[in-house]
């Protein structure tokens, strides 16, 4: 242990007003950076698809994430935790908070309501070919492909995302981050679910990076600025989306289940 130093640490459920749904992400607050290796192993024992390490310092709010198994460009839901817990416990006047991130620039959370939302980068996808070992694994004919940071496998209805059993030995081997699958939804603009198995998240509950890539791809085809959508894992979560050109807004509720002390 490091001098059994107290590292807090908070656990929120981002993209949902309810307990026990949307996605949950740890929160850590150190006040300088532990090593990746370090970081790495509180990842895995938080055992949560994102753990995301917050260090205040005159230079800024520097904010990574990790997966049980790497380090990660991204993460919206892990983003929305850290600002439920910024403007809850760090600073409670604060209408707006910016963080500087390693591969993805400066994020910036702002107040709307009880809404908080993300500026994000916009990642829209390209058409590609469908790697054989990705329509293996999902079993069936997706309606396209396309490819961004994930491969995107696009259906024709909801229940066709639902429906879905992934092979995750043949998603771990695809040469991409993770695997999105979408299609029209029926009490949203649109539904999604997210598997990333290679990077020790099997199905993630709810993917705000992954929007990135959805938002506009779906207002392209739904002609549509302001959409909303649904994760539909089984946990599930409910996301507000603009397509804002070269970035994107995504917005999600938060609520608090645990807060306490990594020693």
């Amino acid at each position: 242990m490091r001098d059994r130093k107290k590292i807090p640490l908070f656990q929120v459920d981002a993209f949902t007003d309810n307990l026990y749904s949307g996605n949950p992400a740890a929160v850590c607050l150190v006040d300088e950076w532990p090593s990746d290796a370090e970081m790495l192993d509180i990842a895995r024992e938080n055992n949560l698809s994102e753990t995301a390490f917050l260090l205040r310092g005159a230079g800024g709010n520097e904010l990574r994430w990790f997966t049980p198994g790497t380090e990660v460009d991204l993460c919206g839901h892990a983003t929305l935790a850290t600002a439920f817990v910024y403007f809850n416990f760090l600073d409670k006047d604060a209408e707006s908070v910016r963080f500087l991130t390693r591969s993805s620039g400066p994020v910036e959370v702002s107040r709307d309501g009880d809404l908080l939302v993300l500026d994000f980068p916009s990642r829209p996808p390209e058409p590609c070919a469908a790697p054989p070992a990705l329509i293996k694994a999902l079993g069936r004919e997706p309606r396209a492909v396309l490819v961004s940071r994930d491969y995107m496998a696009v259906f024709d209805d909801e229940s066709d995302v639902a429906a879905l059993a992934p092979d995750m030995g043949l998603l771990a081997g695809l040469d991409r981050f993770g695997l999105i699958v979408t299609a029209r939804g029926r009490s949203a603009d649109f539904v999604s679910r997210y598997f990333a198995p290679a990077e020790g998240v099997p199905e993630d509950p709810v993917t705000g990076s992954a929007h990135c890539t959805l938002i506009p791809y779906w207002s392209g085809v739904l002609g549509k600025k302001s959409l909303t959508a649904r994760q539909i894992s089984r946990r599930g979560g409910t996301l507000y989306c603009k397509d804002l050109g070269e970035r994107v807004a995504i917005a999600g509720r938060a609520v608090l289940y645990l807060e306490g002390h990594i020693f």
